[in-house]
């Protein structure tokens, strides 16, 4: 299940250059220093990955949903894979989930707020 957070900017986040790797949490915010947009992790919206102390005959999959919010006005909101990496565009910047954590482990299952994304924007 989803928390959505109610604002898109929030004031106190941080300020990430591009090309330059960068953590948060579920609901949290960057701005993208020089790029005009910033980034919201909104959570994972299902995660199907291999328990690491289970062996599985597929490695499964995690679905990160970002929103790009555009400072001269738009939002955009993307589903980014762990099984495949692949980055998306967005007005000419390449917006990519570097790593997903915790990775599965049998039981307890992860906690939506537990999660933590690694992401990297390019221009």
């Amino acid at each position: 299940m989803l928390a959505l957070v109610a604002c898109d900017q929030s004031p106190t986040a941080p300020t990430v250059g591009l090309n330059q790797e960068f953590v948060l949490a579920p609901g949290e915010a960057a701005t993208i220093a020089g790029a005009g947009v910033s980034l919201r992790f909104v959570g994972v919206l299902g995660d199907s990955r291999c328990p690491a102390d289970a062996v599985c005959i597929q490695g499964g999959d995690a679905i990160v949903r970002i929103r790009v919010l555009s400072f001269g006005g738009g939002r955009h909101e993307y589903d980014l894979h762990t099984g495949d990496l692949r980055p998306v565009v967005h007005r000419g910047l390449t917006i990519a989930l570097v790593n997903l954590v915790p990775y599965p482990f049998g039981s307890p299952a992860v906690q939506p707020n537990e999660y933590r994304a690694t992401f990297r924007v390019t221009g």
